[in-house]
Order: structure tokens, then C-alpha cells, then sequence
């Protein structure tokens, strides 16, 4: 997708910096607007004036664009060395770094393995825990929320996606993100009700949200408390 050089553009009173690219893929112009920035998605040889195509929809870019400033100033800035603390299924648990065979979460610790620490780094041994652990927990709380709903799926994927924290393919594939094992596990099982919800009802109907309310009543808490704290879930600035 070639791309031109940064530009900037006036929107009501307010200068903002964006990027135009240019795809093939693209069937017509569109504005997308992320943690990154502000970009224009044009078609090839598309005569479409981007500056343009700003300022029509200025009042929508300015408010996007003010929620990922927002949101970038709330993610926390984490030291990945021992002591620290990070979350996990809700409460803030200690890296230690010792020798072991392997890394394991035990008694409100982290403990990792010095050798898979000095081989890789602290960061990477740690995701690699949590990683470890997202699967055991998502497949141990998606068999039994399956078995209770009368749903099957096919497979769970760990995924590590910036804004969504579940998906459910039209073949029963579970796509499940590992931060998630930072939050408190009743809002884990809502993800996971939420997802095997939609191996029956693909949209979000009054009878998707009835089945969801069924094996998880409180879900309008549990969602409300990821929209509330999902920043507090980002493992580091360069996942962003």
C-alpha cells in the first residue's frame, strides 16, 4: 500500500497531522483513525481530495482522534525487571527471577526461569507465561461454559490483538487475547460466554444478549469494566 509523506490539515481551528495511502484493495475512500494517527485509505488513482474528505467529516476524526490520545495517556508505563508487579486475573502479582526448570505462576508470584529470562528477556519470558496460562484458562472456562450452552467449538487461538479481546469464526474457531489474563476472571468468563454466544446467534440480538444474560448476568458490569479499564490491560507502549 504505498504511502505519502506526513501532511497536515486545519480542522476546526485545530491542526492535525495525517497520512495518505494509496490500495488497490480499497473500493472507495475512507478515514481511519487509530492509536497511530490519522490516515486517508484512497483507491488507486482515486481523484478524491483528501484534505477534503477531512474537513467533511471533521467533527467525527477530531472526536476519534481525541479518544486514542485519551487513551494512550492511560496505559500504564511498566518496568519489565524483578520486583515489579503486574496484574493478573485481577490482583498484582511479583516477578521473581529464579533458578527453575520452568516458569510458573505460584503464590502471588511470577516465577520465572532464569534461563528462558537470559536466553530471551524478562518481557518475553513473562508474556510467555501469561500466554501459557491464557490457554489453560481459556480452554478449562470455554469447555465448561460449551457443555452448559449445549455449543460446540472447534478450537481456541491465543491472540494478542490492541482493541478486541474476543472473536468467534463462523467455523467455531475461539480467538481469545491474552491480556485478558490481567483481568478479574469473572470478566474472562463473560469474553468467553459472549463468543460461544455467537456459535448461535452471529449478530447481537435481543436473543444473543438473553443467552449471554443466561450464563452471565452481571455482563453489562463486566463489559463496563473492560471499556472502563481496558488501557490498564496493555502489556507495553511497543505493543501499541
Amino acid at each position: 500500500m504505498p504511502e505519502t509523506a506526513p501532511r497536515k490539515v486545519t480542522l476546526q481551528r485545530e491542526n492535525v497531522a495525517y497520512e495518505v495511502r494509496y490500495s488497490d484493495e480499497a473500493s472507495e475512500p475512507r478515514i481511519d483513525v487509530d492509536i497511530h494517527g490519522v490516515r486517508v485509505v484512497l483507491p488507486e488513482n482515486s481523484t478524491t481530495d483528501p484534505e477534503e474528505l477531512l474537513k467533511e467529516n471533521a467533527v467525527w476524526v477530531l472526536e476519534k482522534k481525541r479518544k486514542y490520545e485519551n487513551y494512550r495517556e492511560q496505559i500504564p508505563d511498566r518496568e519489565f525487571e524483578e520486583g515489579e508487579r503486574f496484574p493478573y486475573l485481577g490482583e498484582q502479582y511479583e516477578i521473581v527471577v529464579e533458578q527453575r526448570p520452568a516458569s510458573q505462576v505460584i503464590e502471588n508470584e511470577f516465577r520465572l526461569a532464569k534461563h528462558h529470562v537470559e536466553q530471551t528477556s524478562l518481557k518475553r519470558a513473562l508474556e510467555t507465561l501469561y500466554r501459557r496460562k491464557a490457554r489453560e484458562l481459556f480452554e478449562n472456562r470455554a469447555n465448561h461454559f460449551a457443555d452448559e450452552m449445549g455449543v460446540e467449538y472447534d478450537k481456541i487461538e491465543v491472540r494478542n490483538q490492541r482493541t478486541k479481546w474476543g472473536s468467534c469464526s463462523t467455523t467455531g474457531t475461539l480467538g481469545l487475547n491474552w491480556r485478558l489474563m490481567m483481568a478479574p476472571s469473572e470478566v474472562i468468563d463473560y469474553i468467553v460466554v459472549h463468543e460461544l454466544a455467537h456459535l448461535q446467534w452471529q449478530s447481537h440480538t435481543d436473543e444473543f444478549w438473553s443467552l449471554v444474560a443466561e450464563y452471565d448476568p452481571e455482563y453489562r458490569k463486566h463489559a463496563y469494566w473492560l471499556e472502563e479499564n481496558g488501557t490498564q490491560l496493555t502489556f507495553s507502549h511497543q505493543d501499541l
